[in-house]
């Protein structure tokens, strides 16, 4: 997965920015862990400031894109991970998971490294019945077959418990299903790229879709098919946030 990021991973800090009401969720969940590992974190949007934090990300190019003042990152795989049992009070992922090798070592690995685990992860098929897959990109479904989805997670770590975490129509972080309410954004090749589903799926059936979605807006169809979406405030995309020990 290293090479993934590296090669899609351009330009991702620009589409995906923290959303304060995760982070809220998120800090509440560390409670009052003052140590705290990061893995796969990425471009470190939901680290928690004011603790101390170790980054654990196995691609350049994410680290790259890390901010100044950023936490110290260090190049590592989830299943392998350089830190001693229990080194730290908390191991953090966030929508990790499911693009590691071995998405049950690297859970192993965060038990041992930590007495308490926060992991933001997604119910596949929630996300494969999201309108974008089902009626226009549903190559992505064959995709969320192969992930582990967030009940697997909560399963693997024992968790003490599980808090839905749903999306409102103005989030501001880019996750795949974001642009639920907003779906002239998915025509964006910039929204696309911070997208690893649509990264992940043949170029030729993504194009095809947006064709697709692209007439749907111009003829009024997505928004006659789509009408009770446009009502709510927030919908569940499927996100949980994991918290054991």
């Amino acid at each position: 997965m290293t090479e993934l990021y590296d090669e899609i991973g351009t330009g991702y800090s620009l589409g995906r920015r923290t959303d304060p009401r995760w982070m809220a969720e998120i800090l509440a969940a560390l409670g009052t862990a003052g140590s705290i590992a990061d893995v796969g974190a990425g471009t470190g949007s939901y680290e928690p400031p004011g603790r101390t934090v170790l980054a654990l990300e196995p691609s350049s190019e994410m680290i790259r894109q890390r901010p100044p003042g950023a936490s110290p990152a260090v190049r590592a795989v989830a299943e392998a991970l350089p830190l001693r049992d229990n080194a730290v009070e908390a191991a953090l992922a966030v929508l990790t998971v499911h693009h590691w090798t071995d998405w049950r070592a690297g859970l192993a690995e965060l038990r041992r490294i930590a007495p308490r685990r926060v992991v933001l992860a997604y119910d596949t098929r929630r996300h494969s019945e999201f309108w974008f897959v089902r009626e226009y990109v549903p190559e992505i479904a064959e995709l969320e077959r192969t992930r582990p989805s967030a009940d697997d997670i909560a399963h693997e770590l024992g968790a003490d418990r599980v808090t839905v975490l749903p999306l409102p129509w103005d989030f501001t972080d880019g996750v795949f299903p974001a642009h639920w309410r907003r779906p002239a954004a998915y025509l964006d090749p910039g929204v696309r790229r911070a997208c690893s589903a649509l990264a992940q799926t043949a170029p030729a059936s993504v194009e095809r879709g947006i064709g697709r979605l692209r007439e749907d807006l111009r003829s009024g169809r997505w928004h006659d098919t789509h009408r009770d979406l446009l009502e709510l405030d927030e919908w569940d995309a499927g996100f949980r946030l994991v918290v054991s020990g």
